[in-house]
């Protein structure tokens, strides 16, 4: 059985994350969407909603399941017995970065791969950074992630609005 894995914070997921979910399950027997719980960073969503937002936008891909992990992501490789790594690329300066990361995660666990997917035309602009932007200003998002979340996004940044007064 071949197992990648599609690591990232997803904060939140977006149509483009969810464009190579649905590419990269079509490679593998089984994509596990590894959701990153980085303590230095500090998100909007936690990695428990984040893992409840991807799932119930993946319920109906069968061989695709959804893990909160947080450490090295070789080391997740590992434990899942993963053997590719998939990560999409926007532009030049994300493949710099990305291959970067390829080839230091290669020289960990040499068994994995890192295959490389280019965004689609559509979403190439698009990332989770922009849309907490325009979500903190409460602009429209809709084009930006599945129909399902706009409003569970909407409102985290309402209620996050609504905190700070």
């Amino acid at each position: 059985m071949r197992i990648g894995i599609y690591p990232g914070s997803f904060d939140p997921v977006t149509i483009g994350h969810l464009d190579i979910i649905k590419r990269s399950a079509l490679l593998v027997d089984r994509l596990i969407i590894g959701v990153l719980n980085n303590s230095k960073k500090s998100p909007v969503f936690t990695a428990e909603e984040r893992k409840g937002m991807i799932e119930s936008v993946v319920k109906n891909i069968p061989n695709v399941q959804v893990e909160v992990f947080d450490g090295l992501l070789v080391d997740f490789a590992k434990l899942k017995q993963a053997e590719v790594v998939f990560r999409g690329l926007r532009a030049v300066t994300d493949f710099e970065y990305e291959l970067q990361l390829a080839q230091l995660n290669r020289s960990l666990y040499p068994k994995l791969d890192t295959m490389f997917l280019a965004a689609s035309v559509e979403y190439s602009y698009l990332s989770s950074s922009a849309v907490r932007e325009i979500a903190s200003y409460q602009g429209d998002i809709s084009m930006m992630v599945p129909k399902e979340l706009v409003s569970v996004v909407e409102d985290k940044f309402r209620s996050l609005k609504m905190d700070k007064k």
